[in-house]
């Protein structure tokens, strides 16, 4: 009986306390006083310890912007992908705003394909496209480029998938060049609110 109410009580949600107009940075490492930062390592800065792929620990429509550059590369494809954005999309209030940065599948292809690119350009190049596999969690899993994210955010449910330069909120991999090119193909988009949708913006 005991272990039957325990089970009941495990299984319930609780969510953490989160104010409103909260800004959630996953896969941050850099303070910053109007985001918290949700990481699958410890870390000084890191306000919540968690993978992307369950968010549990966030009620519906509790966040009103996510930010993430270099994560969506690190999950597979079949189903961990999926379930992130679907997540991501659950925890956003309506209209709200998430911001990715992964690396462009097809600029590297570009670069390692280029016959200017020495041996040593290449493996660089080579590392972005796979990771650095320092540790367990720098191995990539899936490559993207601007038309296999946007169907993947469009089967998610999102709206009004553009491409951007930059988005000009930390000095990390989203700003990282190779031979003066921009490697990182950084979207925006947004879950749906009570307006009509936006198409997509290349």
């Amino acid at each position: 009986m005991l272990g039957k109410l325990l089970q009941k009580l495990l299984k319930r949600d609780v969510h953490v306390p989160i104010a409103p107009g909260t800004r959630l940075h996953i896969g941050g490492t850099q303070p910053h006083p109007d985001w918290k930062i949700l990481n699958v390592q410890a870390g000084p800065h890191v306000d919540y310890l968690g993978s992307c792929t369950d968010l549990s620990m966030f009620a519906e429509g509790s966040i009103a912007e996510i930010y993430a550059s270099h994560v969506l590369e690190h999950l597979g494809y079949h189903l961990e992908l999926p379930r992130a954005l679907a997540e991501m999309r659950r925890v956003l209030v309506p209209g709200g705003m998430l911001r990715i940065s992964v690396p462009d599948l097809d600029v590297l292809a570009a670069l390692l394909l280029d016959p200017a690119s020495t041996l040593q350009e290449r493996f660089h190049v080579m590392r972005i496209a796979f990771g650095g596999q320092m540790d367990p969690h720098d191995f990539h899993r899936t490559g993207l480029n601007f038309g296999f994210l946007v169907d993947f955010l469009r089967k998610a449910g999102f709206e009004d998938m553009h491409r951007v330069e930059t988005f000009g909120l930390f000095d990390d991999t989203s700003n990282l060049r190779f031979r003066d090119r921009l490697v990182s193909l950084n979207v925006q988009t947004r879950k749906p609110g009570t307006g009509k949708g936006t198409p997509v913006r290349e």
